[in-house]
């Protein structure tokens, strides 16, 4: 018998023990369906009207750095900028859906690839931020890999102003809007990776980048 079979006798033996039917279970099923598609807000702090300003004072206050600048085509020529502000030799990873920007262009020598432990910087896009924290909200996929923005010591993730959310309900909405549920991988990243584990010390970079710099474009 498969765990799967098991899983399926236990439960069945449960319901008949509660003297439950199908009939009641297509019924509990439906109104936790209904619950989820109609989620009830809990209460939230107010936030300013304007969206981008407080995901930038947020982000920062997480201590990410911060670029902003008009149009897409930008981007590169942002990275670049920030690569040799920080002394960043000038070759990242990059996700496959941005490759395609004008990379060399701005001198930057990019491969788009999930990233190895010798890559020193990745450049990876957004699924949407959140102003209330200043997170960037990273969904993995064949162009997406989770890899880029986890290994590299520098992570430089590229921030669409329109996709700048109030918080995490509205981004769990967009999500079940746009991909029909969640990714295999749904990453929530609020600055640089620090810890405190070791005598309260707030060390940066101890699972993961230790440099978050973010261009927000528009």
């Amino acid at each position: 018998m498969s765990i799967q079979d098991s899983r399926a006798d236990m439960l069945a033996r449960m319901r008949s023990r509660l003297g439950r039917n199908a009939a009641q279970d297509a019924e509990a099923a439906e109104r936790v369906a209904a619950a989820l598609r109609a989620p009830v807000p809990a209460p939230r702090p107010p936030l300013p009207a304007d969206l981008t300003a407080c995901f930038i004072e947020r982000a920062l206050s997480m201590q990410s750095t911060v670029a902003r600048i008009s149009v897409m085509h930008e981007v590169p020529q942002a990275c670049a900028d920030y690569l040799a502000r920080t002394c960043l030799p000038p070759t990242a990873v990059v996700w496959p859906q941005i490759a395609a920007l004008d990379w060399a262009g701005a001198g930057i020598e990019v491969v788009a690839r999930a990233a190895q432990g010798e890559d020193l910087t990745g450049i990876t896009g957004s699924f949407c931020a959140l102003a209330e924290t200043g997170t960037l909200v990273l969904c993995s996929g064949p162009d997406s890999p989770a890899t880029v923005s986890l290994l590299p010591e520098t992570h430089i993730a590229i921030v669409d102003a329109s996709r700048i959310l109030a918080g995490m309900e509205e981004a769990f909405a967009l999500l079940r809007r746009e991909a029909g549920g969640v990714p295999r991988s749904l990453n929530f990243v609020s600055g640089p990776s620090r810890t405190g584990d070791i005598e309260q010390t707030i060390v940066l970079g101890a699972h993961g980048p230790s440099r978050v710099h973010l261009v927000v474009v528009g």
